[in-house]
C-alpha cells in the first residue's frame, strides 16, 4: 500500500524533531526540509518545492519560537517571520491542491486575564498577553486562515490544534531564548553545578502555566493524521492542569537533588497569571497525555546532559 506523503514544516524545530522522533513515523512517506532547503518566507520557493513533491498532506510546525525576554526584545521578527511562514505555507498548499493540512498554533492565542480554562471559541475574544503579542497575532492570522479556505471550499479541510506550553528533547535551554521550563532545567543545573546556594524566580512564583512534553504533542499529531476526519477544525492540546512557577522549581531540584534555595525578584515581568488550555473536546476526541510532570523533566534533563554539557 502506498503510503500518505506528509510535508512536515519545522523539521528542524523542537516540535518537528519531536515528531520524527516518533515510533509510528515509519507509517508516513515524511518530507521534512531544514529553512535552507525550503525557505518558508519565500512564497515561490514553496509553490517551487510543492510542485515538485507533491504532499499529500501538511502539517505546519515551524514558527520563531521563544520566551517572554526574547518575544519582548524582537517583537517586530516574531509578529512578521510567524506571519509571513503562516501566510505563505497555508495559501501555497490551497493553490497546490492540497486538501488536508494541520496547522499548529499556541494557547497564546487566547485572550489575557482568564483564570478558567481556555476553550477554543475564546480565541479574538479579547486582549493578547502584551509580553508576546507579535506571536499571537501571527498564530491567530495564520488559524483564521485555515479556517476561511475551508469555509470557501469545503473539500480544503485545513485544521488547527492549539497546544499548550510545550518542553522536552531538542528544546532551547539559553535563557536569552528558551521558555520557562527549559530555562528553570538549566538555571538549576548551573546553580549545583556552581555549588550556588539560590536560585533566583521571577516575581513571587505563583502565577500558574501548563507545560506539556514535547513527545506527547508528537503523538497527538500522528493521532490526528491516522484520526483526521474526525480531528475538530479547532483543538486545544494539552493536560488540563497546571502548576505554579514555584511547583517547576521544585520539581526541577527535585529531579536534579539541588540542595539550594530559592529566591524571588519582584521587579521582573511574569507574563499572564494564569494560561490553561480546556481539554474537553480533546477528551472527546479520545486523546490524551502520557507523560506526568516528573517524567517528562527527567527526559527532557538526560537529552540536556547528553547534548548541552
Amino acid at each position: 500500500m502506498t503510503k500518505l506523503k506528509v510535508l512536515l514544516t519545522g523539521g528542524g524545530g523542537m516540535v518537528g524533531r519531536n515528531i520524527l522522533e516518533h515510533s509510528a513515523i515509519d507509517e508516513f512517506d515524511i518530507l521534512a526540509p531544514r529553512s535552507a532547503e525550503l525557505d518558508l518566507r519565500n512564497f515561490d520557493a514553496i509553490k517551487t518545492y510543492l510542485d515538485k513533491y507533491r504532499p499529500n498532506f501538511v502539517i505546519h510546525a515551524a514558527g520563531k519560537v521563544g520566551g517572554i525576554q526574547a518575544n519582548m526584545r524582537e517583537p517586530v521578527g516574531f509578529l512578521l517571520e510567524n506571519l509571513d511562514m503562516g501566510r505563505n505555507i497555508v495559501w501555497a498548499s490551497r493553490q497546490a491542491g492540497i486538501k488536508k493540512f494541520i496547522n499548529l498554533g499556541s494557547s497564546c492565542m487566547y485572550p489575557r486575564g482568564h483564570e478558567e480554562p481556555l476553550k477554543e471559541e475564546m480565541i479574538l475574544k479579547g486582549e493578547l498577553e502584551p509580553t508576546n503579542e507579535g506571536y499571537a497575532l501571527a498564530k491567530v492570522l495564520t488559524a483564521k486562515l485555515c479556517e476561511y479556505v475551508t469555509r470557501e471550499d469545503a473539500s480544503y479541510q485545513y485544521k488547527t490544534l492549539i497546544p499548550c506550553n510545550l518542553y522536552g528533547r531538542h528544546d532551547k535551554f539559553d535563557p536569552k531564548h528558551s521558555h520557562l521550563l527549559p530555562a528553570i532545567i538549566h538555571k538549576v543545573h548551573q546553580a549545583k553545578k556552581n555549588n550556588e546556594k539560590t536560585v533566583e524566580i521571577w516575581g513571587d512564583g505563583t502565577a500558574r502555566r501548563e507545560f506539556m512534553y514535547s513527545g506527547d504533542l508528537a503523538d497527538a499529531v500522528i493521532e490526528s493524521i491516522n484520526q483526521f476526519d474526525s480531528l475538530p477544525y479547532y483543538m486545544n492540546i494539552g493536560l488540563g492542569h497546571d502548576y505554579t512557577i514555584n511547583e517547576y522549581y521544585q520539581t526541577v531540584a527535585e529531579v536534579m537533588n539541588f540542595q539550594g534555595t530559592f529566591i524571588h525578584d519582584l521587579t521582573k515581568p511574569v507574563g499572564m497569571a494564569r494560561k490553561l488550555v480546556n481539554v474537553n473536546r480533546q477528551i472527546s476526541w479520545g486523546w490524551t497525555a502520557k507523560h506526568d510532570l516528573t517524567a517528562g523533566i527527567n527526559k527532557t534533563y538526560e537529552f540536556y546532559l547528553k547534548e548541552y554539557m
